[in-house]
């Protein structure tokens, strides 16, 4: 039965370079996403029956209800997953290397018969798949993850300094999407004091908004086949441990209206 829209945080969370591996890589890494995220959501304190997990084939959506703060994820949650991340680096092998791109935003969302739909989880999901985000994740080589917030929640959180989260940390990173929409959005290395890979400002000249493109060549063939996984992400469901069901998130996600299934483990409730 269809409800009424909800006001949610929405979480993205993607694998660099995860369509550059091969099919054994991509299964393990898979393994070892939900394995990080499982115990980032632990130690973060966050209610993981609560939280709707849409799997994108390369990463997840995640739906957060509105009795988690924004604050919880931005602060505690964002520092567990840098630490899981680093923990995992420390066994895997080059190869297998394991980075994220992560977006915050928070919005309306609607759930019906099939799933969850929204403006807020349109947002979300061009925010993670930006190319200036991108290039940041590529020109920051020794870290393990860029997370990128909207405007939205950079003032009403991020430059409140809660949870001690640093927002001398973030930089401006506005952009255009393929249809022309302007974003604004802040980003930010953990363990940097300041992202790289973004141009150069000054008081008089503010940052301009970088085209929504993939990073330049010199990021490496990695990056743009990295780029190209939105056309070629798989559909299906996978989330071990814990029973799962099935729905669509509906929405323009990046490169086009599609249905995407979804797992979800657990209700949001209003």
């Amino acid at each position: 039965m269809a409800g009424d829209a909800t006001h949610c945080s929405v979480v993205v969370l993607d694998i660099e370079n995860f369509s550059s591996r091969p099919d054994p890589i991509q299964r393990s890494l898979r393994t070892g996403m939900y394995e990080v995220l499982r115990e980032a959501l632990l130690r973060a304190g966050l209610p993981a029956e609560e939280i709707v997990v849409e799997d994108r084939g390369d990463g997840v959506i995640m739906i957060v209800p509105a009795t988690v703060s924004p604050i919880a994820l931005a602060g505690p949650f964002v520092r567990a997953l840098d630490d899981e991340l680093q923990q995992k680096a420390v066994v895997y092998s080059p190869a297998h290397a394991m980075r994220f791109r992560v977006a915050l935003h928070q919005g309306l969302v609607a759930r019906d018969g099939q799933g969850w739909s929204g403006d807020a989880v349109n947002t979300a999901c061009r925010l993670v798949d930006a190319g200036p985000l991108r290039g940041v994740l590529a020109a920051a080589a020794s870290s393990r993850m860029v997370f990128v917030v909207s405007d939205e929640i950079y003032r009403a959180v991020v430059r409140h300094g809660h949870r001690s989260i640093d927002p001398a940390a973030y930089l401006p990173m506005p952009f255009r999407t393929k249809h022309g929409e302007l974003i604004e959005s802040w980003v930010t290395v953990p363990g940097s004091p300041a992202p790289p890979g973004l141009p150069a400002t000054t008081p008089d000249q503010p940052a301009q908004a970088a085209a929504d493109q993939p990073p330049p060549a010199a990021a490496g063939a990695g990056a743009a086949a990295d780029a190209g996984e939105q056309s070629n992400r798989s559909k299906q469901g996978f989330l071990s441990g814990g029973g799962v069901s099935f729905g669509t998130v509906h929405g323009d996600v990046f490169q086009g209206d599609k249905n995407i299934n979804i797992n979800t483990n657990g209700p949001v409730r209003p």
